[in-house]
């Protein structure tokens, strides 16, 4: 299996610290608003490399934070705080967002099919290991204390910038950051920020340094290593991580235990919207409940979003997820209509699928191997077979989706042969009429009449399925 390194910027061949076990840590959602589909494209790329990883024999212990306490909203450490900002918003406390949010994330990922992660830490319930570790990091001399609070002297670490490849030097006051007269470096970020004098928090606790809350980067690196140890084998993100996110993860992390922070570390690509970024700072971000409330099945998204390699980026439109869709629905109806799978698959077809997903999960690879089986001149219980296998990675929740469908078809088609029957008495009977009223009723139950000169055809109608 090679997975791409953004560390090396290179394919490798993975190989874990521990035979048959991977640590695997997925930056998790800010839960002060709703995920949107960019979000959540990121989120299903965690869970194809987790399932491909499963499949291969690993033991995966994954896990995936939640981000529940305020932190500010720009690289500056300055800004509006992300749950005071939503509190704000919805005329409720910090506290009623973040668990409104977080429910409706787990919600999405439910809909999803994504796997929920082995542990699921929030930041709120682990501010005694942050606190912690900015201590271990004072200790070791890599912080410095401003009027606001105390931050991480990153001229200190050598390799700072290794993961995005910043030219420190070149980088002038305020190209990243706000101009701060108290920080000694332009790249320099905070661990802990110090409550304002004047007013309270909704969010804060007591340190060493006085009251205060984490900086944004500090969970992480604490929970992290609290669940998976000092290096983990794979640490993933969205590539909007890399330059500050995961840079400064990086830095903190290896300044207090003199090892690497992760082995590999794995970035999913933007989604975007008329070719440019989707994002809530934009306020152009689509959720998943749109898609439903536009009669789009949650799974037909997922569809969608293994049609591109996960490191290319993605581009959003209505036109494009409606493809998607009946092409879902075509699946699920083919395997509806198919015989019982049979006990082993078509080792060769199943070859070429598992070597496109261990080739840095090839998905668009992966995804034309399985509609070479649907073509392919197997028995549909072979093919059935070697489809369902194939979804152990791609998620797609195939053999229960066609189970259910097939189960409905056959309840419709007793009512079918009823309605046919009395169908082509009417049009026997040149009652065109009534033929067509039989012919709607026939549609509300999801097909369509074709009619040939052996006989009436039934054929679905793709969006009536109700998958």
């Amino acid at each position: 299996m090679k997975l791409y390194n953004s560390l090396t910027r290179s394919k490798e061949e993975f190989t874990p610290a521990k035979p048959d076990y991977v640590t695997l840590y997925t930056c998790g959602p800010t839960v002060y608003d709703y995920a949107h589909i960019g979000n959540l494209r990121t989120f299903l790329f965690y869970d194809i490399l987790r399932r491909a990883l499963q499949v291969n024999g690993y033991d995966v212990n994954h896990v995936m934070n939640i981000t529940d306490v305020g932190h500010l909203t720009d690289d500056a450490d300055a800004g509006d705080d992300k749950m005071e900002k939503g509190a704000a918003r919805e005329g409720k406390t910090v506290w009623q967002v973040a668990q409104f949010y977080e429910e409706a994330f787990h919600n999405d990922i439910k809909r999803l099919n994504i796997l929920p992660a082995s542990q699921r830490p929030r930041a709120t319930e682990h501010i005694p290991e942050q606190i912690e570790l900015v201590k271990q990091l004072e200790a070791k001399g890599y912080t410095y204390a401003t009027s606001d609070g105390i931050y991480f002297d990153t001229s200190k670490f050598p390799d700072y910038g290794k993961m995005a490849r910043l030219d420190i030097s070149g980088l002038q006051e305020g190209a990243r950051v706000e101009k701060s007269i108290e920080k000694h470096h332009p790249t320099d970020f905070a661990l802990w920020k110090l409550s304002p004098t004047d007013s309270k928090r909704a969010m804060e606790w007591e340190s060493p340094w006085g009251t205060g809350f984490p900086g944004w980067h500090l969970e992480c690196s604490a929970m992290a290593m609290k669940y998976l140890g000092k290096t983990l084998d794979i640490h993933t993100g969205g590539v909007d991580h890399m330059p500050v996110h995961h840079t400064n993860e990086i830095a903190q992390s290896e300044a207090v235990t003199d090892q690497p922070f992760a082995r590999w570390w794995m970035h999913g690509e933007f989604l975007l919207i008329n070719d440019g970024r989707m994002g809530k700072s934009v306020g152009n971000f689509i959720t998943l409940s749109n898609l439903i409330d536009k009669g789009f099945n949650p799974l037909a998204y997922r569809y969608f979003a293994l049609t591109a390699h996960y490191r290319s980026k993605l581009n959003f439109s209505w036109e494009t997820l409606d493809k998607s869709q009946h092409a879902y629905n075509k699946l699920v109806y083919l395997l509806s209509t198919w015989d019982e799978p049979a006990s082993t698959g078509n080792a060769d077809s199943l070859e070429k699928f598992h070597s496109a997903i261990n080739d840095d999960l090839n998905l668009p690879e992966a995804m034309a191997a399985l509609w070479e089986v649907v073509k392919s001149n197997d028995t549909s219980a072979v093919k059935a077979i070697t489809i369902f296998e194939m979804d152990k990675i791609l998620g797609l929740d195939l053999m229960r989706q066609s189970n259910s469908l097939r189960e409905r078809l056959q309840k419709a088609g007793k009512k079918m042969d009823k309605l046919i029957g009395k169908r082509e008495e009417a049009r026997t009977a040149k009652d065109y009429t009534t033929a067509d009223e039989l012919r709607d009723k026939i549609a509300k139950l999801g097909f369509a009449v074709d009619d040939t000169e052996d006989g009436p055809v039934l054929k679905p109608i793709d969006d009536q399925l109700g998958l």
